[in-house]
C-alpha cells in the first residue's frame, strides 16, 4: 500500500532539491546513452519549472518527487515525473499518476521515455501504448478515459 501524498504547486525553494532528484533518477540511463550533461539537465529542469504545471509530491510533509501535466492541443503532456528511489516500487508512482490522470479524463495523455529505460514497463502497466520514437526517446500515449471519476486516493489536489 502506498503512503498518503499531497500534490502542491512547486515553489522556488523546491528547484535545487528536485534538480538533484532528477539527476539521481536519470543519471544512469543518460550515461548509458551518452547524454548526461549537468548544465543541460539544469536548463531542462528550469524550463519545466512552472507552478502552473509542475506539482511537488509530498509524503508525511517531506518532498519526495514531482510530476508535470501540461495542456496541449488535443492531449496532455506528462513530464518531470521523479520519485525518490526509496519510495519507488511501493505503489506511490501509480497513485500519483492516477490522481493526475483523473484531472484529465477527456483527453489522451502523452509522455516521452528514454529508449531502453526500464520505466517504460511502468507506463505500459498504466495503459500507455508506444506510438513512435525520436532519436533518444520512445513516445507513449494513453487514450482518453472518458468521464472517469476523480481518484479517491488520500491526496489533496492543488
Amino acid at each position: 500500500m502506498s503512503a498518503a501524498f499531497t500534490l502542491r504547486p512547486v515553489e522556488e525553494a523546491d528547484f535545487e532539491p528536485l534538480l538533484d532528484l532528477s539527476i539521481r533518477v536519470l543519471r544512469a540511463d543518460l550515461d548509458r546513452v551518452g547524454r548526461f550533461d549537468p548544465e543541460r539537465r539544469r536548463s531542462r529542469m528550469r524550463a519545466g519549472f512552472d507552478p502552473a504545471t509542475l506539482s511537488a509530491i509530498e509524503c508525511d510533509g517531506r518532498l519526495v518527487g514531482c510530476i508535470a501535466a501540461v495542456g496541449a492541443p488535443g492531449h496532455v503532456e506528462l513530464h518531470s515525473f521523479y520519485l525518490e528511489p526509496e519510495t519507488q516500487g511501493r505503489g506511490l508512482g501509480r497513485a500519483v499518476f492516477l490522481a493526475v490522470a483523473a484531472r484529465h479524463p477527456e483527453v489522451p495523455l502523452r509522455i516521452e521515455v528514454l529508449k531502453g529505460s526500464p520505466v517504460h514497463r511502468f507506463w505500459e502497466k498504466q495503459g500507455f501504448i508506444r506510438t513512435g520514437e525520436q532519436d533518444f526517446d520512445w513516445l507513449y500515449e494513453r487514450p482518453a478515459q472518458g468521464g472517469a471519476a476523480r481518484s479517491s486516493m488520500n491526496m489533496q489536489p492543488h
